[in-house]
């Protein structure tokens, strides 16, 4: 923990993420005060089918804003605001009257909505609504979420018709309840969060009218959308009673916003279960022809919208987990490294992880795991090293769609997540990106994206320039590997690759 001496006044951000709640209390220099988490069930009804209990998620919430102040030791009147940060795409609808959920959240990795976009997409395909919303026609997203809702819970349809049912992202929820829910909450969500939902028009920021009627999604149910840093409301009660609610962003939005990359072209890495790459694009959107997604980055209350493009990759931070619980080579994940760091090389092995398919930028799932490039010399700890590349490789993939899409060189990569503790990984990275990597002092990126925003919007922090003022490097690493080296082995990479493909085939 840092210094708890730090005089007031404080900003907290409360992050609803996928596997917990938590709230962090951050001061002036962007320092953490204090922190407080709860986790929440992960439901799987079904193979492939992932939710949530809102209602518990919602009471957690309450919990951790509570935990994280009394552990500072403070009061509301020391607090000037509060942001929110949230998993991206979970969907949920609730009854406006009673508060109550009327089905479970359903989670962005779910995807039994994978038929009803193969319909959605009847004669076009994934890219049917790409052009209005920068995104392809996927099961990830929430638009298709609520129209299964809407198809598959009883009477559903007509009350929402009748203006009875809200719908929203984590974002929206937490923001009406701490508002006052039934009584007066306020129904919004911010404009990172509304570009993931495939209703939302990327050049007007509105809701779509066209896709909702394709969709056959009552606008009754929408939220009102805002920018991500300006005052939606203030809380109703509890600890915080009073105080402004003054951001919303998704996390990776958030994260982009927490590392300061406030110029095109600037962009951030999270490793973690997965890796989500975000780079600033400026103030136009960006279509993609190399398989990313174009997505709102931010926007300063009345400001200019900024947007992204995103590379997402499905395994990551996994794969090391896989080695060490399924394959049980390593005992901890903190052991990769040092297996990894016995050997000078990969000895000619090659791991790529598609065991879900491979995410961006090929978007194939048809494809499966492989381990390429094995003979007797091979040993376990060139397998470790292989399992590190492997995260590098993607990300150097990712970030060369980027460049091909945008015409803009990345200058620099700044990392946050679980992963950037491994020195030998950020040290590859660097390497096979052929450009400086970059973790900063504070790791939460994500809490510290929503508390900037928030402290924005109320005056706490006068402007972007004294964010970054406040953003400190805490390691730096450059790149250091020989060129043909650096083409030799992304020459065998992609081979590898092209070996992870069409290995389900469509009977099975």
């Amino acid at each position: 923990m840092t210094d708890t001496h730090s005089t007031g006044p404080f900003i907290a951000a409360i992050d609803q993420g996928t596997t917990s709640s938590r709230c962090i209390v951050f001061d002036r220099d962007g320092r953490i005060v204090s922190v407080d988490q709860k986790e929440h069930e992960q439901i799987f009804p079904k193979p492939g089918w992932v939710e949530h209990n809102a209602t518990e998620i919602w009471e957690n919430v309450q919990e951790v804003v509570a935990g994280a102040i009394s552990k500072a030791k403070i009061t509301s009147a020391d607090v000037k605001a509060i942001g929110i940060t949230n998993q991206r795409e979970t969907t949920l609808l609730w009854d406006k009257n009673t508060g109550e959920p009327v089905h479970n959240a359903i989670v962005w990795q779910d995807t039994r909505t994978d038929a009803l976009c193969r319909e959605l997409g009847r004669n076009v395909g994934q890219d049917r609504f790409r052009r209005e919303t920068g995104l392809p026609l996927a099961s990830y997203f929430a638009g298709p979420k609520i129209r299964w809702l809407l198809d598959n819970v009883e009477g559903l349809r007509e009350r929402a018709e009748a203006g009875e049912i809200l719908f929203g992202t984590m974002d929206s929820w937490v923001i009406w309840n701490l508002t006052g829910g039934p009584n007066g909450g306020v129904h919004v969500t911010d404009v990172t969060n509304a570009s993931r939902t495939l209703l939302m028009n990327l050049h007007n920021l509105d809701w779509d009218e066209r896709i909702l009627s394709s969709m056959e999604i009552p606008a009754a149910v929408l939220p009102e959308i805002r920018s991500s840093a300006e005052v939606y409301g203030t809380t109703a009660d509890g600890v915080l009673a009073g105080v402004p609610v003054a951001s919303a962003l998704g996390d990776q939005q958030a994260a982009l916003f927490g590392q300061t990359c406030f110029s095109e072209g600037e962009a951030k890495s999270t490793y973690g279960t997965g890796t989500f790459l975000l780079m600033n694009t400026g103030d136009k959107p960006v279509n993609s022809y190399n398989g990313l997604l174009t997505t709102v980055g931010y926007r300063i209350g009345d400001q200019k919208p900024v947007y992204a493009l995103e590379g997402s990759i499905a395994v990551t931070g996994s794969l090391v987990q896989w080695m060490r619980d399924q394959m049980g080579l390593i005992n901890s994940a903190a052991e990769i490294e040092t297996l990894a760091s016995s050997v000078e090389d990969n000895g000619g092995a090659y791991f790529v992880p598609a065991f879900s398919g491979l995410f961006a930028p090929y978007w194939r799932d048809d494809a499966r795991g492989v381990i390429a490039g094995l003979t007797r010399y091979v040993t376990k700890a060139h397998i470790a090293r292989a399992v590190l590349e492997a995260t590098a490789w993607q990300t150097r993939e990712i970030v060369d769609a980027m460049t091909k899409d945008s015409g803009v060189e990345l200058t620099a990569l700044k990392v946050d997540g679980g992963m950037t503790s491994n020195n030998l990984l950020m040290q590859t990275l660097s390497d096979v990106l052929d450009a400086p990597v970059v973790r900063p002092m504070v790791a939460e990126t994500t809490c510290l994206g929503a508390a900037y925003a928030a402290g924005l919007a109320v005056g706490f922090w006068p402007d972007t320039d004294a964010l970054r003022a406040n953003w400190r490097r805490a390691a730096e690493w450059t790149p250091r590997m020989d060129a043909d080296v650096r083409d030799r082995e992304y020459k065998n990479w992609l081979k590898a690759v092209q070996r992870t493909m069409g290995w389900i085939e469509d009977e099975e």
